[in-house]
């Protein structure tokens, strides 16, 4: 039994489901550009312990103990929860960054981190398979990491609905740069996969210098 991803959505489902059921609780933790530049900079890691509602929480927790297993079984537990860590503050400093000027901006959940592992888990096993309830099909992991953070770019341009599509972006950075310096290999070894994976980066960074986001 995998206790550490274990211990990780147990504190996870308490801290969200307090926050379901009591909104002073919530608005204290939740992720909110004005507060954090008033000083309050532990909201940049406590908003990923709240969620929305059941099917945010529950999808979030399925995907990081669907893909967590590959992290840990290539690196081990500490650098599966350096990258979680790393991951989260990563997606929190880019939607600080992003929304700067948006005092009112909030956000909540854990889908930085748990991007961050999605995208460790892709880098590492590029050729494995998913499955998506909508798609009879096998999709190629890597193709999936790309196409979700280019939809990710689209949802950051769009602004039409409430998923906090930077911080998933910041979170597959995190765990795209930490997976690379925990095997550095993987930059001779399958270099054509490593700089593939780093396409959708790369053109965030393009459209944000020219204030396309």
């Amino acid at each position: 039994m995998n206790y550490v991803v274990l211990g990780l959505i147990a504190v996870t489902l308490l801290f969200s489901f307090k926050g379901f059921n009591d909104v002073s609780f919530f608005r204290k933790f939740e992720f909110h550009i004005g507060s954090i530049k008033n000083g309050e900079h532990i909201r940049m890691f406590t908003a990923a312990l709240l969620h929305a509602d059941i099917s945010h929480l529950f999808f979030n927790m399925f995907t990081l103990y669907m893909f967590a297993p590959v992290v840990q079984n290539y690196l081990g537990n500490v650098s599966f929860l350096v990258i979680y860590f790393i991951s989260l503050i990563f997606g929190s400093l880019l939607t600080l960054w992003i929304h700067q000027n948006d005092y009112s901006y909030r956000a909540i959940g854990a889908s930085g981190a748990v991007t961050g592992i999605l995208y460790s888990a892709i880098l590492l096993e590029p050729n494995m398979s998913l499955y998506l309830f909508f798609i009879p099909i096998p999709i190629p992991a890597f193709l999936f990491g790309i196409g979700y953070l280019l939809y990710s770019i689209y949802g950051m341009k769009a602004k039409n609905d409430n998923i906090g599509h930077t911080a998933h972006f910041g979170g597959a950075i995190g765990g795209y740069l930490i997976t690379l310096t925990k095997v550095p290999s993987m930059l001779f070894d399958n270099t054509v996969m490593v700089l593939v994976l780093a396409i959708p980066i790369v053109l965030l960074f393009i459209l944000v210098k020219k204030d396309k986001i």
